[in-house]
């Protein structure tokens, strides 16, 4: 079944005049002419050790991408199962369904590495019976110490030139689990004196006693990712196998070993520079200590740069592919300001989001001149933008919740919402003045008191009189209450993978990264949606609500704000 595609697809560059990025280029000349019978067969090939992030996201749409740009074009989903000391099938689990939230659908089944390990077994067999595989003891530190330095010519294992038979029937022990972890590995014989340290007779398998996620404890040795990574392209069938940059030292090993094994095809590996995004961690290492830590919530709290993460936060799947299309593939790595996430995030959800009227810092407003047991409904249009996207009813009564800065005391000239004395329209409704204000006893505002004209209905008055200021409102006794989390960059430094020396990347999170404002109010309507329903706040921003939340504890994330504060940094 060949790779689905999406619908207004931002990775597909055919639907517009730009160049195609070098690596769309080298598969299009490839099917030109007829390279691997112009077939088309990318993979997305993550272990399963963490959860998905932004960077992955760039590397799931380019893969997919260009198999859905080709007549025919395959993608696989392919995990890389072969440490099973730090994988699980919840990782499997939440992968999967990253790539199928992104909008993509791989060619048949879920690959993994795991049900070719018979194969690659067998094939490690036909090295060892050519001389080009041999069972070293050398230990870790002893392995490392061998193997020289980018200065330093590495040195020959005293083990290898072990006979074959000798080689065999140590593997075959290793394979039974009779040697304790660490103490035998499977290595290449290739150079030991190559200038590509890769090549140093690179550990093919080692021993770990340990069940797998899959196959429980049927294997007590494990391929190594250098020796499987390949191999499985190989067996698939793969034309273009899309890759990072830290991965093009290690194309000469790939190829070495597909070209000693016979009858293998052969895929082309080609590198592109990976996603870096300021403010934010890319290491899965370091983004695994976060979670261990209790830094964040987990995998995916809405301030990790997670797929899932950001899903629960409330980016949509067409902003981060829009976002991966602009910053384009290249070879060179370089740095994306996160400013350019929040402008493609924004972009969509100003087109796609619903309008809601929400009050996250209330202020109550009483109408002293309108009926007490009197209410009415306004109409708003759901978004304005979408003329298909219908209208909504606001309630309304005599008792409203604003927004705390709508009102000040002691206004300046230029302050244009509500203030003593001034005239406001109530956004839908009516045009209000303030008339008084009650103070508690520390002497903190807890009441604006207005009168309205009727004859304003609907946020326009007959004479032909203005107001300056428009605001946004909730009747308080239809409003819903929620619990509203406000969140800005986890990390306060700029780039916290390359922090000072001695400074450890934790050491820069942003204490104020979430802010958790309780009593907040939004109109009625949003209590029959469901998590993950992602709405504009008029004024005041976007927002999702969150997965926790429930019919009598509605939570709500902050997505992003209406525009970019101006001077933020």
């Amino acid at each position: 079944m060949p790779a689905k595609p999406v619908k207004n697809n931002s990775e597909d560059s055919s639907s517009n005049d730009k160049p195609l990025d070098f690596v769309r280029q080298i598969v299009a000349d490839d099917v030109a002419n007829g390279v691997n019978d112009g077939r088309v067969h990318t993979r997305f090939p993550p272990e399963p050790n963490g959860y998905l992030h932004i960077g992955h996201a760039k590397s799931i749409c380019l893969n997919f991408g260009i198999a859905s740009e080709h007549a025919q074009g395959k993608c696989n989903l392919r995990f890389d199962d072969t440490n099973p000391a730090k994988e699980d099938s919840h990782y499997v689990d939440a992968i999967a369904t990253d790539v199928k939230w992104l909008g993509f659908e791989p060619e048949g089944d879920v690959k993994f590495a795991s049900n070719y390990f018979d194969q690659m077994y067998q094939w490690a067999i036909e090295l060892i019976a050519k001389g080009k595989a041999y069972v070293c003891e050398l230990n870790g530190e002893d392995t490392r110490a061998y193997r020289g330095s980018l200065t330093e010519r590495g040195k020959d294992s005293p083990y290898r030139n072990r006979t074959v038979e000798e080689n065999l029937g140590l593997f075959e022990k290793m394979k039974t689990g009779i040697f304790k972890n660490g103490s035998h590995t499977l290595r290449a014989k290739i150079d030991m004196a190559h200038d590509n340290m890769n090549m140093r007779d690179p550990v093919m398998y080692r021993i770990l006693n340990e069940a797998h996620h899959r196959t429980g404890d049927t294997w007590h040795i494990y391929p190594m990712y250098d020796w499987a990574h390949g191999l499985e392209d190989a067996i698939e069938g793969i034309t273009h196998s899309i890759c990072t940059l830290e991965f093009e030292d290690h194309r000469p090993l790939y190829d070495w070993y597909i070209d000693n094994i016979d009858g293998l095809h052969h895929p082309r590996q080609y590198e592109f520079a990976r996603l870096n995004l300021t403010h934010t961690v890319m290491s899965k290492r370091k983004l695994l200590r976060l979670v261990e830590e209790n830094k964040v919530l987990g995998w995916d709290d809405p301030r990790m740069p997670t797929i899932s993460g950001m899903r629960r936060r409330g980016y949509s799947p067409e902003s981060i592919r829009e976002f991966c299309k602009t910053v384009g593939v290249t070879k060179y790595n370089s740095m994306s300001d996160f400013k350019l996430l929040e402008l493609c995030i924004r972009k969509d959800l100003n087109e796609h989001s619903p309008r809601v009227m929400g009050v996250i810092d209330p202020l109550k407003l009483v109408i002293t001149n309108y009926p007490e047991d009197q209410e009415e409904l306004f109409e708003a249009a759901v978004n304005p933008g979408d003329d298909t996207a219908g209208i909504r009813q606001l309630p309304f009564c005599k008792t409203l919740w604003i927004q705390r800065d709508d009102f000040m005391e002691d206004a300046p000239k230029k302050f244009f919402r509500l203030s003593v004395g001034r005239e406001v329209r109530l956004r839908c409704a009516y045009f209000v003045t303030c008339t008084d204000i009650v103070k508690d006893d520390a002497g903190e505002i807890i009441e604006v008191q207005c009168t309205y004209d009727p004859a304003t209905k609907g946020g326009d008055a007959p004479d032909g009189r203005k107001v300056k200021g428009t605001m946004h409102w909730v009747s308080a006794k239809h409003a819903v209450s929620a619990t509203v989390n406000m969140y800005d960059h986890l990390f306060l430094a700029e780039s916290p993978e390359a922090v000072d020396e001695g400074v450890d990347f934790v050491d820069t999170i942003n204490p104020d990264s979430v802010k958790v404002l309780k009593k907040c109010y939004i109109e009625a309507g949003i209590s029959v949606q469901q998590p993950g329903y992602r709405c504009q706040f008029e004024r005041l921003g976007y927002f999702c609500i969150d997965t926790d939340s429930t019919s009598d504890n509605l939570i709500m994330n902050h997505t992003i704000s209406l525009r970019e504060a101006k001077g933020k940094k």
